[in-house]
């Protein structure tokens, strides 16, 4: 079903998806097989040929897989989609089909700690000169470009700073000169933003995290024009083999029906969440584009529909040690990396996600040793707080006992001398 009459929420539920043909069922069936059995030798030979439709090969394409790809197509506005055996699959297939050795890419340098390892070692490895910016500042980004310059890459919205990205202004300047963009939108789901709406040419998500909602699969996707994702099906996704199982496809065909109605609760929950950690003593900044306090908010709210996504960044002013013991005290909240799951997880990006991006590069990325990073779930916002508010207290707590007991050992010192 691909009618742009009916809104959002109704195509979550129905694009991509229709009754079976066979059975009538209304669950797309789990298509579990490796291949595809010919009716004779011709019909065989005219699908290897590209002369009939039809499957051959699961790595080639699958049924259950094609209804997810174009569920995603439809929800992001695209031409065509491709799902991949996770997030880091689609970007490498994507732009290892978009550059070559010789080519210059620009991306931003505050992006997730995987992306900027590969971006950074394994295509710089390959003869692909990477140049890494702040996109939020267009004049940097121009004075980047270069007559090589096949590809701006980014995120909508940073990890884990939440920098926002004015993706209309971005891809204008990229399309004046014949450049592709190429757009991480993981953070904040097709529900609150579109890239390819904002003139960018190709979308990416890890699907593991809102797509999926539910922390039970590995997956990615790409959207774009449709000769554009052909191209990249027929080379580095067909040779790398980077695909996803019918199994994991089906998961997330369930889990994009309630995409809405998760990313309207995560929003919810997050603002209350950024809200209650800006008016805590222990915290010296909160990253959130949903404050009036994010240097970014205007743009966000003209930008995003239905809400400013799920993951909250803060600072402890007590530095690392401080977001070490409050990592160590929830209760409630999940000690562990990912986001997007309807379980809140709290972790701690220079010693988790972005540990492999190097002190140097976290200094240039704004991520600091302090930084914790929260992707809020689906619980209730009180009981979320309360968890919060207790670890809060606690480390106060401890951190008033240590200051007690230094200053007790300074004056006993100062007495016996």
């Amino acid at each position: 079903m691909h009618d742009g009459t009916f809104k959002f929420s109704t195509r979550a539920v129905h694009s991509g998806q229709e009754p079976c043909p066979c059975t009538g069922s209304l669950a797309t069936p789990i298509y579990q097989t490796s291949t595809f059995v010919f009716n004779d030798a011709d019909q065989g030979a005219a699908r290897f040929a590209g002369e009939e439709e039809g499957y051959i090969y699961s790595r080639l394409g699958n049924p259950t897989v094609h209804s997810l790809e174009d569920k995603i197509s439809d929800l992001e506005g695209g031409e065509a989609g491709l799902a991949f055996a996770s997030g880091m699959a689609a970007i490498a297939a994507v732009l290892l089909a978009l550059v070559r050795a010789g080519d210059h890419l620009v991306a931003d340098r505050t992006i997730y700690g995987c992306t900027y390892a590969f971006l950074t070692e394994l295509l710089t490895g390959l003869g692909v000169e990477v140049t890494l910016v702040d996109t939020t500042d267009l004049e940097e980004v121009s004075r980047a470009l270069r007559p090589n310059t096949r590809v701006i890459y980014t995120e909508s919205l940073a990890n884990p700073t939440l920098k926002v990205i004015d993706l209309p202004a971005l891809a204008q300047m990229a399309r004046e000169k014949g450049i592709q963009t190429v757009v991480d939108n993981t953070f904040l789901s097709p529900y609150l933003l579109r890239p390819l709406e904002q003139g960018c040419d190709v979308v990416i998500h890890s699907a593991t995290k809102y797509l999926g909602g539910h922390g039970d699969l590995i997956a990615g996707v790409a959207v774009g024009k449709k000769e554009l994702l052909n191209r990249i099906r027929m080379t580095t996704l067909k040779n790398m083999g980077g695909v996803l199982g019918p199994f994991d496809a089906w998961l997330l065909l369930r889990g994009i029906k309630t995409l809405p109605l998760r990313m309207e609760r995560h929003s919810l929950n997050a603002q209350q969440v950024a809200r209650f950690l800006a008016g805590r003593c222990e915290v010296s900044r909160v990253y959130y584009p949903g404050l009036e306090s994010h240097p970014a908010h205007e743009l966000a709210r003209k930008l995003y529909e239905h809400g400013f996504g799920g993951v909250v960044a803060f600072e402890l002013k007590a530095g690392y040690e401080a977001g070490r013991a409050l990592l160590n005290s929830v209760g409630l909240i999940r000690l562990a990396v990912s986001l997007g799951d309807v379980d809140t997880l709290i972790e701690h990006p220079a010693s988790m996600t972005h540990h492999g991006v190097g002190e140097e590069g976290r200094r240039r990325a704004g991520i600091s040793d302090g930084l914790v990073r929260l992707s809020v779930g689906i619980e209730d916002a009180e009981d979320i707080i309360a968890d919060l508010g207790q670890a809060l207290d606690k480390d106060r707590r401890q951190g008033n006992r240590k200051e007690a007991g230094f200053r007790e050992t300074r004056k006993s010192r100062a007495e016996s001398r």
